[in-house]
């Protein structure tokens, strides 16, 4: 079993991340967070926001709705050009985006073998051949943005459709923020929220997905008058970034930087840097980060008729600011920390987060079941703790099975209350990694377990 596998079965079984609807077959690569993805999901997202909103001066919030206006994604491009190449086999009538496939093309060049190839099976007909080009049809381009209707008459008035992104609410909300809580520049908005896109292609778990969640920043500067001036900025989001990987425990050494070239960029982009991670399957984006310039504010304000420029008071002028974007996304976030912090031996299978992520901080166990005077006081031990922090009760099997259940979940500590507790009111710790146990006194875990737990 390969680590995806090892990752995937994991999940299901200890309620990380199941599949969407199972009991009615599934839908294509849909699917829902369980107890414990639930909690590692708001322990990213929890992060970042502190990280990048709480704790800086120049960052506000939105949470802006799901389903706008059409005429924002007609302002944008998207409705125009939002699109991916598609091809279809003449054959199995199998769909599939044209640069996915001829990137399989690439590693069945390198090994003829399908197996070896480990990719999608979209791109294995039924004749059980990978496509030829003869018999595929000529690329045509496909809108990724799923539609919907608004109201109850359905005509080309009440089209409406799922946001493909979180980015546009922030520029067409731009005035709205700086009129209630103005700033200078530079400045950023934040927002973490669903988007939605009709992927051709979709695969390998949690990493393409139709319905997924981003967190991203739309950082705004005044317009540079030299390429210095911008790459300023952009070199401090860089390095952010990095120092987010650090943060959250994705292993750096599977981190490497891609310089988008011209010509490959978005329309709006004058420079991307997509921030790659070494999955099992192979290197692909994990984040992105963008310099979009002013397209975005000068389209809307063209295309709505409404003054969306900055007003700077200092030089008593007004521009449209420039913008950098950092992109993470949360579910590929879920997928590269749940790579990076799987390990095994003959003996245990570790998640090895970082505590402040991990989805239960510490679990009590009472060392046996049938004292109740050891079971009362590991209870109380437990009642007072899971006020200020996400605390397990286990009181199953044999001391050993707790220890190795908890640490396949990530649980970073586990406290056990045994006969010596009774006598001196200490209780055992045992640290997830190191398998070390210390005794601390039952007054002051509170206090031990806040200093663990800064990040």
């Amino acid at each position: 079993m390969d680590l995806m596998e090892k990752i995937v079965s994991l999940c299901k079984r200890r309620g990380f991340v199941y599949p969407s609807s199972e009991i009615y077959g599934g839908l294509s690569n849909a699917w829902d967070y369980g107890p414990l993805g639930t909690e590692l999901k708001k322990n990213i997202k929890d992060l970042w926001w502190r990280t990048f909103v709480h704790r800086r001066d120049d960052i506000l919030g939105l949470d802006a709705a799901l389903i706008m206006n059409p005429k924002v994604w007609q302002a944008s491009g998207h409705v125009e050009g939002f699109t991916d190449p598609l091809r279809e086999c003449k054959i199995c009538h199998q769909r599939f985006r044209d640069d996915a496939w001829k990137e399989f093309q690439k590693e069945l060049k390198k090994d003829s073998s399908i197996k070896a190839a480990n990719t999608d099976p979209v791109f294995i007909c039924t004749t059980g051949k990978a496509h030829e080009e003869k018999d595929l049809t000529q690329q045509r381009n496909f809108n990724l943005m799923f539609k919907t209707q608004i109201g109850p008459v359905e005509d080309d008035s009440s089209i409406a459709y799922l946001r493909p992104e979180t980015a546009q609410a922030m520029f067409v909300d731009f005035q709205n923020i700086l009129s209630s809580y103005p700033k200078k520049l530079p400045f950023g908005v934040a927002q973490i929220g669903k988007a939605f896109r009709n992927e051709i292609t979709t695969g390998n778990f949690l990493f393409r997905l139709r319905e997924f969640e981003q967190m991203e920043i739309e950082y705004f500067i005044a317009p540079p008058k030299n390429d210095n001036e911008w790459q300023k900025y952009y070199e401090q989001w860089q390095k952010a970034m990095w120092q987010w990987f650090d943060s959250v425990g994705i292993d750096r050494n599977k981190v490497h930087e891609h310089e988008i070239p011209d010509g490959e960029r978005a329309h709006y982009s004058k420079r991307t840097i997509d921030f790659e991670f070494d999955y099992p399957f192979g290197t692909k984006e994990l984040y992105g980060l963008a310099y979009r310039t002013d397209y975005d504010l000068s389209k809307h304000q063209k295309y709505s008729g409404r003054d969306l420029e900055y007003f700077d008071q200092e030089t008593n002028s007004k521009f449209i600011p420039h913008v950098i974007e950092p992109t993470w996304g949360v579910d590929r976030s879920v997928l590269a920390i749940l790579l990076s912090s799987y390990w095994q031996d003959e003996k245990r299978a570790v998640l090895k987060f970082k505590p402040s992520l991990a989805p239960i901080k510490m679990a009590v166990f009472p060392l046996v079941a049938n004292k109740e005077n050891i079971v009362n006081k590991a209870r109380n031990v437990y009642e007072s703790l899971k006020k200020y922090f996400v605390t397990a009760w286990d009181d199953r099997g044999n001391i050993g099975k707790r220890y190795l259940s908890q640490d396949e979940i990530g649980t970073p500590w586990c406290l056990t209350i045994d006969y010596q507790t009774l006598d001196d009111d200490t209780i055992t710790i045992r640290d997830r990694d190191t398998t070390k146990q210390q005794r601390v006194k039952i007054p002051d875990l509170k206090k031990y377990f806040l200093e663990k737990l800064e990040d």
